[in-house]
């Protein structure tokens, strides 16, 4: 299904053989992000939905970064500390010189939901480091930090906005940024002090930080425009690991060491690795993004079939009667050769949405219990689609869609880790899925966040690149 130009054992030439690099992203789609920057410069990395122990990883063999998918994007501060605290002791057993909190890109959060604070404080607890970096720019993504604000484009076609004026990311129901100057923002997470090194320090990058900590910063923000920067800032992180293993922020700190490691030597630019086209894909969309939406729209276009779903369907009693209907609709598409997404939303302004909320209203739900509950049991709705439909069509390749949604999807599938194989859009590639026992074992998924791709997305997920 997908052709391998290299061996990800062979590529590092001077770096010291083990691990690189542990790993918890705050959702399951910015999980798959840093594992491609990794896995697509060399380094071989692993991304579980539970924490792994020291002998899950020796099972492995030779794999360089491991990762945990997470939910912490949806919980309050103190949930959040629960699920943490174990990964981050599990994470010190395995001894790696960087550990990272993973956030998205366009650092959403809140002191109520999604605390990257809260995040911050208790890495320090646990690694107890002499300051923290933290780094939000990712310019392969079209994020840019500049002077503390970050700026972003909405999906990979638009123009960029500044964070507080972005149209998706200013107005979102749960975590609006109305404030793009990251220090700001996550000051009101946090009581630690923190710092910048700003992009015309960046030379000076490792004598910056040193002055910042002398004057009490525990917490150190990169700067990050350009891909000459990345190389910076990698150096600055990774020649004073000792200092501060434990770091903060977007994929953009893989990208950074790795850019580092190239200009050094320490890690051989590699081939790219390509996937082979296949006849049909199915997608389940749990994503109410604009940029999802679009997508959906060029896919239908291009001779994807679309299958509504009933959302609200899949947050009552009647989830179970629901799902195997949509399971045998999506088939009876599959069965006269059509691709397949089976979508639960088509933008912000979907109907089904409001649908979804009463739906949750009359069980007693409402406000951000109502929002995770949504996610959850979405989530699992779509999982169980998804598993039953390759169960039932032998189809060997899929898609899913959101952030929020794409754990619970895995975990109903009986996913327990998985590798890339191969890029479709920059932070969501195509996966191999671990799913021992199941016939899933072995599919190849893509997992995509709202926000990412192209409008051909799912045109290039069947066909590969």
């Amino acid at each position: 299904m997908w052709s391998l130009r290299l061996l990800l054992d062979t590529e590092v030439d001077c770096l010291d053989s083990g691990l690189l690099i542990s790993y918890y992203g705050d959702d399951f789609t910015g999980s798959t992000d840093v594992m491609e920057s990794l896995t697509f410069a060399g380094l071989r990395t692993v991304l579980f939905l539970d924490p792994p122990t020291r002998g899950q990883v020796a099972e492995l063999g030779e794999v360089r970064g491991v990762g945990v998918a997470g939910r912490t994007r949806a919980m309050p501060p103190n949930e959040a500390e629960q699920e943490l605290r174990p990964v981050w002791e599990a994470f010190r057993l395995l001894n790696t010189p960087i550990v990272h909190y993973k956030t998205c890109s366009t650092f959403d959060s809140s002191p109520e939901i999604g605390s990257i604070g809260r995040a911050v404080d208790v890495g320090v607890d646990v690694f107890e480091p002499s300051y923290v970096p933290l780094i939000v720019g990712a310019p392969i993504l079209r994020r840019y930090c500049a002077f503390g604000n970050v700026f972003a484009s909405s999906g990979l076609d638009s123009e960029m906005f500044r964070l507080d004026r972005h149209p998706t990311m200013s107005c979102h129901p749960t975590t609006p940024m109305n404030e793009a100057d990251i220090r700001v923002h996550l000051s009101r997470q946090t009581d630690r002090q923190i710092g910048l090194v700003d992009v015309c320090e960046l030379d000076q990058a490792e004598a910056k930080v040193d002055t910042l900590i002398e004057q009490g910063c525990e917490v150190v923000l990169f700067d990050t425009v350009s891909d000459t920067d990345l190389v910076k800032v990698g150096q600055a992180i990774w020649e004073k690991r000792k200092f501060g293993p434990f770091v903060v922020g977007s994929s953009g700190l893989e990208y950074a060491l790795v850019a580092y490691w190239e200009q050094t030597g320490e890690v051989s630019p590699t081939p790219m690795l390509t996937a082979d086209p296949v006849e049909q894909i199915v997608v389940v969309s749990g994503s109410c993004s604009p940029v999802t939406a679009d997508q959906i729209d060029a896919a239908e276009v291009e001779g994807f079939v679309l299958c509504p779903l009933d959302t609200a369907g899949f947050v009552d009693d009647r989830r179970d009667r629901v799902v195997e209907r949509a399971i045998l609709d999506v088939c009876a598409l599959v069965s006269k050769g059509k691709s397949v997404i089976a979508h639960t939303g088509r933008g912000p302004d979907d109907p089904r949405i409001a649908e979804t909320m009463v739906a949750l209203e009359q069980q007693g739900l409402t406000g951000e219990t109502a929002r995770m509950t949504t996610a959850e049991r979405i989530g699992r709705g779509l999982g169980h689609l998804l598993r039953g439909v390759l169960e039932e069509t032998g189809l060997r390749r899929a898609a899913t869609t959101g952030g929020d949604t794409s754990y619970y999807v895995a975990k109903e599938m009986g996913v327990t880790a998985l590798e890339a194989v191969a890029p479709m859009a920059p932070g969501s590639p195509l996966c191999r899925v671990f799913a021992p026992g199941s016939d899933l074992d072995g599919c190849e998924v893509t997992f995509k966040g709202g926000q990412v791709g192209k409008l051909d997305f799912f045109k290039t997920v069947l066909f590969g690149r």
